[in-house]
């Protein structure tokens, strides 16, 4: 039974996410992802009570997995501060400006002031990441790699440094695919710039 609960929730999922990335959160509705997946709303509703608390969960399974094994990679790094940061700014880089997660973005972006979602994806995703990050800063400063300074300060700055060159492309969805040769580079010009201010 619940092999097929799990099924049947990972098939709302998938409708779900397919008519949110195609009609908006706005426009989307629980009748149109039931129409989709050919599920009854009864059925719809003993999984999820609203549409924003499926949405939620169709954003962070999306991203969640994929982000978490960022994280688990930079707290696990055994290398030197610098390659340990490049590798985790290109996996972030190159998870955030996926097309896919660009679509999740903006999504959520969209939905933010009209509901408690970007709260709560933020709570998730980028405040997750900014914890990790500073304890990496801490661990760092602790071992006399880099200058003393508030942690949560130096995690913020690094993560300017590395979208720099994207957001505002980004946001005015004027970003194509960026080949990896361009995720490297601004890597390589993120770090440069954070490590002559903290580097010993």
């Amino acid at each position: 039974m619940r092999v097929k609960t799990e099924a049947r929730r990972l098939a709302i999922m998938e409708a779900a996410e397919t008519i949110f990335h195609r009609d908006g959160f706005e426009r989307a509705s629980m009748a149109q992802i039931c129409a989709e997946v050919g599920f009854s709303k009864a059925t719809l509703y003993s999984y999820y009570k609203s549409k924003d608390e499926l949405f939620f969960d169709v954003m962070l399974t999306a991203a969640q997995s994929e982000f978490s094994t960022i994280l688990e990679n930079l707290k696990n790094s055994q290398d030197t501060t610098r390659e340990a940061l490049f590798n985790y700014s290109k996996q972030l880089l190159t998870f955030l400006y996926s097309p896919r997660i660009q679509a999740i973005r903006r999504l959520v972006a969209s939905e933010a002031g009209r509901s408690d979602l970007g709260r709560q994806c933020f709570e998730q995703g980028p405040k997750q990441g900014l914890v990790e990050m500073a304890a990496f800063m801490q661990s760092q400063i602790d071992a006399g790699k880099l200058k003393s300074g508030d942690p949560v300060l130096m995690g913020e700055q690094l993560r300017a440094l590395l979208e720099a060159r994207w957001t505002e492309r980004f946001l005015f969805q004027m970003l194509d695919n960026i080949s990896e040769q361009e995720i490297e580079q601004s890597v390589e010009e993120a770090l440069d710039v954070f490590l002559a201010a903290y580097a010993i």
